[in-house]
């Protein structure tokens, strides 16, 4: 499925998207559905003792709510880990080079016994070919690896599907109906921790869930050791999805604000948002501060019109306003603007680097041994990315684009001399035009080396 497109054909609103704003306004509430009354609460700061903030939706065409639920799954769900020997297992589902060098996400099954694991990793990797629908992940898929993580389940399927009287042993705790919300999708996040911990490194974590029930959520307060963004959990069987887990990263590595609004929510009138999606500003004093997206404003947008400022973000249908008309960060399916992307390809060279080092630097290199770094392969009509020769601080400008230099091709003296050889690589995409954020697509390695 191509979940750049489901979404506008559809016509799904994001109420299925998961993920908390950067705005410093908290939501908690529950489904219209599900008994409890909702509550806005402005300007709350962190959770309670043993609890999470998550963000979650009762339908596709549903804005989603936040409400605060137990870390923990309950007594009734808690399950050890299972003694088999595949519990734990790790298995690269991409592997694009060393995790210093990489975003890595890792993706945690539950719900799935021994016998169903060679199904998790295909819906692992189902999962991972939805998120590279969209773009900016599309032409950056390069920098990625992902991680399939197997947690043994001593029986299949998640509690809460189909009724809420059905309670499944399963390694992570995964529950439909947590805190009296059917949708809500909710996980034990120690456990998700500990599996999450076998992958080389977590940057994001996604638990896939052995069911086909619509349901998710979002858990972007996760402070852990592992010191990885976030934890989105999905169902594996259902083809919406992979929609909450682009829109959680739109949080999550974008440090993009929710675009949807609430008419309880009235008028804004707090400080300007930190996230880049949001403003308190009119185009026009965008452009007059240069500031947020004003070096945007006018142009096309991928998810459709131009980009200017559209009153109506971070919950409140006044006093913010957003970029464009109508983004995946609003609605379901959407491509992200052109502000949107250009965060979300700074938020992936937080994490990767357009340059990895295949030979190390540990030691001089000498007239026989060569120097060779690797480069993403960007898809599309992306720009390549040409790496960049420097023998003690001057280009060697016969050597651009090269990926693997000898030593001897540098034409050193044989003094015993040590020289220092540097290569770089800057992604040259004209979608990142904020000099801070393009600061963020370039890397160098140097080596000592001798003729």
């Amino acid at each position: 499925m191509h979940i750049g497109r489901v979404g506008a054909a559809a016509g799904v609103t994001l109420a299925a998207l998961l993920a908390a704003t950067a705005i410093g306004t908290t939501t908690v509430a529950a489904a219209p559905d599900s008994g409890v009354a909702a509550t806005p609460v402005r300007g709350s700061a962190a959770d309670g003792p043993g609890t999470r903030h998550v963000e979650y939706f009762s339908s596709p065409t549903a804005h989603p709510r936040h409400v605060e639920i137990p870390a923990a799954a309950p007594a009734r769900l808690a399950a050890a880990r299972t003694e088999s020997a595949r519990d734990g297992e790790v298995t690269p589902v991409v592997e694009n080079g060393p995790s210093a060098d990489r975003l890595d996400i890792v993706v945690v099954g539950d719900g799935y016994t021994e016998a169903e694991l060679a199904r998790f990793r295909v819906d692992a990797k189902e999962k991972w070919q939805d998120i590279t629908g969209v773009e900016p992940y599309t032409t950056y898929q390069d920098l990625f690896n992902v991680w399939a993580v197997d947690a043994v389940s001593a029986e299949s399927g998640v509690s809460g599907d189909p009724s809420r009287d059905v309670v499944r042993d399963t390694a992570l705790g995964s529950s439909f109906w947590c805190g009296d919300i059917e949708r809500l999708l909710c996980v034990d996040t120690d456990k998700v921790d500990s599996y999450a911990a076998e992958a080389p490194e977590a940057d994001l974590v996604l638990v896939v869930a052995n069911t086909a029930k619509y349901g998710g959520a979002g858990y972007n307060d996760v402070s852990s050791e592992l010191g990885y963004d976030g934890i989105a959990t999905v169902a594996g069987g259902n083809e919406l999805s992979g929609q909450i887990a682009v829109h959680e990263t739109g949080h999550s590595l974008g440090r993009l604000a929710d675009e949807y609004t609430y008419a309880d929510y009235g008028r804004y009138t707090g400080s300007e948002p930190g996230a880049a999606n949001s403003t308190t500003y009119t185009a026009g004093q965008l452009a007059d501060r240069q500031a947020k997206w004003y070096r945007w404003l006018g142009e096309p947008t991928p998810d459709g019109g131009t980009i200017g400022a559209y009153e109506g973000s971070g919950y409140y249908p006044q006093g913010l306003y957003r970029p464009s008309e109508n983004s995946i960060m609003r609605t379901l399916g959407r491509e992200f603007s052109t502000v949107g992307r250009e965060a979300m390809i700074a938020g992936f060279y937080r994490h990767a680097k357009p340059l990895a080092g295949v030979t190390g630097t540990q030691r001089t290199l000498t007239r026989d041994d060569r120097a060779t770094v690797a480069v993403p392969r960007l898809t599309g009509d992306a720009r390549p990315i040409a790496p960049r020769w420097y023998l003690d601080g001057k280009e060697i400008g016969a050597l651009r684009g090269e990926s693997s230099v000898f030593v001897r091709q540098l034409g050193l003296d044989r003094n015993g001399r040590t020289h220092r050889l540097t290569a770089t690589a800057l992604d040259p995409t004209a979608a990142v035009r904020d000099p801070a954020l393009r600061a963020l697509l370039k890397a160098s390695r140097t080596w000592a080396v001798r003729g």
